[in-house]
């Protein structure tokens, strides 16, 4: 009797909870913003069906424990068959696969027939960050491949095939698309599977690698919205977000109007070194006049002047530094004096061009490796970075454009030791355009408290030290 009252109760109380937490908690569905209404249907329907099934068969069962319980002097009836009751079971099974189905299959049917004004887009994606492409003027994607992928074509366009030469290329998260249009989008991998998600568009598609699939939509409410990957891609898999802006069609112009074509990416000028070298002079007085440091004096806490080492660093991510400190992606009201006073340091570097001259005239100083200032428990804190930080850093702390992720090995670790401190905190790496920063704020939860971030930075003093002390 006990187990019949408790089947009764699950059920009483898991719908009770259902709608508890739909109401109170608002535990339902984001606000729709593309035109796929049906796939809600779909989603309701198929809720319905298994919600009837999940309370007719508990509730069915706690009756049978309750109504053929033992009773003293009763003998069980054998009864091998029952027609009656199997056609029944049949003809309701049936017909609740069918309601449960039917509208998935009808909506699958639109789903895989794009209109054909439909403008088409490319998404690629790779471990942990999102990329996007436009056709240019002659409205055709250009041939990519997997093949051709490297720094300096991270798309993998075909240099070749005329039709990519105008291709606008979006190496950021942010994907923009214009509202009330129909777009088809084209969906590449250049690793493993991954999946590309909006939950207020409803439709989503796996990537998958060595083949391109796709999906369409007509985004119907201007606004930003978060891409999440919903395949298990990796250590990073959480933490690979990107964001689709809906636009009107005259801003979004503008936007892409703004953009470089694959041709303008492989034709940029070399850097000027000569006048990377007068832009550099200034920082050299805290970054030392071969980019080698200058680490805090008796373990002090670093002060303006105290600069990390940039010898080592690779031009790309120096670039991007330099342009987060320019725009105030780092260095804001929040940030610690030392980021401010970087983001007012950057001011000096006019345009584009002066970023990338002082940028590359600091890839080309000779990579020494800093004193060591930090000392903690090497094998924890080796244990901790293959878990966490060897994905993208490598296991030898290089680094790799592919990822995103500069060198540490070689650097000062009493930065590495900050900016760890920095990101945990969430001093840093919490401005919404820093998509990499806030991947690091993420990253760095992995190290439970200071003592642990000096464990970590203790073992990279040890990776690489023989090979770059011998200047291999």
């Amino acid at each position: 009797m006990s187990l019949a009252i408790a089947l009764f109760l699950l059920v009483i109380g898991t719908v009770i909870l259902h709608f508890v937490f739909a109401y109170y908690f608002d535990w339902w569905f984001t606000d729709l913003a593309a035109d796929w209404a049906g796939i809600d249907l779909t989603v309701y329907v198929t809720l319905w069906v298994t919600g009837l099934v999940f309370v007719a068969i508990n509730a069915f069962m706690a009756y049978c424990v309750w109504r053929f319980r033992h009773k003293p002097e009763h003998k069980a009836v054998y009864e091998p068959e029952n027609h009656r009751l199997e056609i029944i079971l049949t003809v309701v099974t049936t017909v609740g696969v069918v309601v449960m189905l039917a509208p998935g299959l009808f909506y699958w049917a639109v789903f895989v027939n794009v209109p054909e004004d439909a403008h088409e887009y490319e998404v690629l994606a790779q471990q942990w960050q999102w990329q996007y492409r436009y056709p240019g003027a002659d409205g055709v994607l250009g041939a990519a491949d997997t093949s051709l992928v490297s720094e300096s074509n991270p798309f993998g366009i075909n240099p070749e095939d005329p039709n990519g030469l105008d291709d606008i290329v979006v190496n950021d998260p942010q994907m923009r698309l214009p509202v009330n249009e129909d777009a088809h989008l084209l969906f590449r991998s250049n690793d493993v599977l991954h999946n590309f998600t909006v939950p207020q568009f409803r439709v989503k598609m796996d990537l998958v690698p060595g083949l391109v699939s796709y999906m369409w939509l007509t985004p119907t409410e201007v606004g930003t919205y978060d891409v999440l990957c919903e395949e298990l891609c990796g250590i990073g898999h959480f933490i690979m977000r990107g964001q689709v802006v809906v636009d009107t069609r005259q801003d979004f112009d503008a936007w892409l109007a703004t953009q470089p074509t694959f041709a303008e990416t492989q034709s940029m000028p070399p850097p000027d070194l000569v006048a990377g070298q007068a832009q550099y002079a200034i920082c050299a007085t805290c970054h030392g006049q071969q980019g080698e440091g200058l680490p805090p004096e008796g373990g002090a806490a670093p002060l303006l002047t105290n600069g990390p080492k940039l010898a080592g660093q690779p031009s790309w991510y120096l670039e991007r530094q330099l342009q987060y400190f320019k725009t105030r992606v780092r260095g804001g009201a929040d940030d610690d004096d030392a980021s401010q006073g970087m983001a007012g340091m950057s001011l000096t570097l006019s345009d584009d061009a002066a970023v990338r001259n002082v940028s590359a005239y600091i890839a080309s100083f000779p990579d020494v490796p800093a004193q060591h200032t930090v000392t903690g428990d090497v094998e924890n804190g080796r244990d901790i970075y293959d878990r966490n930080c060897a994905a993208c850093h490598l296991d030898d702390g290089s680094g790799t454009w592919y990822a995103d992720a500069p060198p540490l090995a070689g650097q000062s670790d009493w930065y590495l030791a900050s900016q760890l401190s920095k990101f945990r905190a969430g001093i840093r790496g919490m401005h919404a355009e820093d998509d990499y920063g806030e991947q690091m704020v993420f990253m760095a939860t992995a190290m439970a408290d200071e003592e642990e971030i000096r464990d970590v930075v203790a073992y990279i003093n040890t990776l690489l030290a023989d090979d770059l002390q011998a200047g291999e």
